[in-house]
């Protein structure tokens, strides 16, 4: 597998993407994106787990159902059309059918996503033409401007492209993701594109996408809220000419360790920007009884305000950390765990057999300074492990927060 600097969803062969300006935001920024297949694509998608859908969740499920083949994503930012009722599911029809009559498709072949502001109807007076004018300007759009055009409160553009080789084809993944705030684990105020060229069919990428997921964006937490607007979407349009994927044979290992990677880093980016953070954390959680309470374990800390508060003051109190894994429903014994801090400054060991023993506070901050910080937990209780990605929780995340509308 290659990592492909500088590439992004147009470079997938069959692919085009355009993000504008509809008018939705005041500030100019770019608004409203396209991803399209120029040929037939098959579509899998995983979404939010609260169960206050927005409509374009609901939109997407009955086309992924009406339908065997996808090939345009229409995507707004700056309007959630989330708890809009009858009107916010029209509205999200709507966007389908204008789409699909632009590019002669089904409107069962077009899915929609919103992000921003809840409750607020959409400007369909600028949504609508402003989706006629991306269409029409698909051939000279770039992945890059969509990219830009799916942001909210992210501080920078997400975008991860990998190549990896099938029956002797080059096989592309590329994807896009926003995210900032509103995030926790089981899919948060985040949403995620990818494209790729392999043909597989669309069972199969149903159920690498799920498996992906748990594992990337499930693993992931800046603020212990789950949106009402996640989702992950890939489409996959067959054009690198590899075998059909239909089986979980060695084809489709090479094929998952690449989407899991993507997705990954992907993940990381959307903990990375988390809403006033200033750190990356990284829990790495060892020797757990099952995979079940590793990844219960793992989040938990992740997921704990308080642990994120003292990694904002670069306070080494790892009774928070034991806090969290206490809490967390995790099945495992108290007086075995280990928990290490480690980065470029170094490794320091905090707790062993559950008690806190004697360390450099110096050192301690040192590490803790630095803009990525790994927690190591050892259960020392078996063999599984879990890997979960987070920020910090800075004073600054209340003040974008407590002034979200304006």
């Amino acid at each position: 597998m290659k990592i492909l600097q500088n590439k992004t969803l147009t470079d997938v062969s069959g692919f085009q993407a355009i993000g504008i300006h509809s008018g939705i935001k005041k500030s100019g920024n770019k608004d409203l994106a396209i991803i399209y297949s120029t040929k037939p694509a098959v579509a899998a998608a995983t979404f939010t787990t609260n169960i206050v859908k927005a409509a374009p969740l609901q939109v997407n499920i009955e086309n992924l159902k009406a339908s065997e083949t996808t090939q345009a994503i229409v995507v707004n930012s700056g309007n959630a059309n989330a708890c809009t009722g009858v009107e916010g599911l029209d509205n999200a029809h709507q966007m389908t059918q204008t789409a699909a009559n632009i590019l002669g498709l089904s409107p069962s072949e077009v899915l929609v996503a919103s992000t921003g502001i809840i409750g607020v109807p959409m400007p369909m007076e600028v949504v609508l033409p402003g989706i006629k004018a991306a269409c029409e300007l698909l051939h000279k759009g770039t992945g890059t401007s969509a990219a830009e055009a799916i942001m909210t409160t992210d501080s920078f553009l997400k975008s991860v492209t990998v190549e990896v080789t099938i029956d002797e084809k080059p096989v592309l993944i590329s994807g896009i993701a926003k995210g900032s705030g509103m995030i926790h684990p089981n899919m948060a105020t985040m949403l995620s594109f990818v494209v790729t060229n392999a043909n597989i069919s669309k069972p199969l990428l149903s159920y690498a996408l799920k498996d992906s997921v748990s594992d990337s964006y499930n693993m992931i937490s800046v603020d212990g809220d789950t949106s009402t607007n996640d989702m992950v979407i890939v489409l996959a349009n067959g054009t690198a000419g590899n075998t059909l994927m239909e089986e979980a044979d060695g084809n489709y290992d090479k094929f998952k360790e690449a989407l899991d990677f993507l997705n990954k880093e992907l993940a990381k980016l959307i903990a990375q920007d988390g809403e006033g953070a200033t750190k990356l954390i990284e829990v790495s959680l060892f020797h757990a009884k099952t995979q079940k309470d590793a990844k219960v374990c793992a989040k938990s800390v992740i997921s704990s305000n308080l642990v994120k508060s003292a990694f904002f003051g670069s306070d080494a109190n790892w009774g928070r950390i034991m806090c969290s894994l206490g809490y967390s429903g995790g099945d495992f014994v108290p007086e075995k765990v280990d928990i290490l801090f480690k980065n470029e400054k170094g490794t320091i060991q905090l707790v062993k057999d559950g008690a806190g023993i004697p360390f450099s506070e110096e050192h301690a901050k040192e590490i803790l300074d630095q803009k990525y910080v790994n927690i190591v937990v050892d259960l020392k209780d078996g063999k599984y492990g879990a890997v979960a990605w987070g920020c910090d929780l800075s004073y600054d995340y209340v003040k974008i927060n407590g002034s979200y509308r304006s």
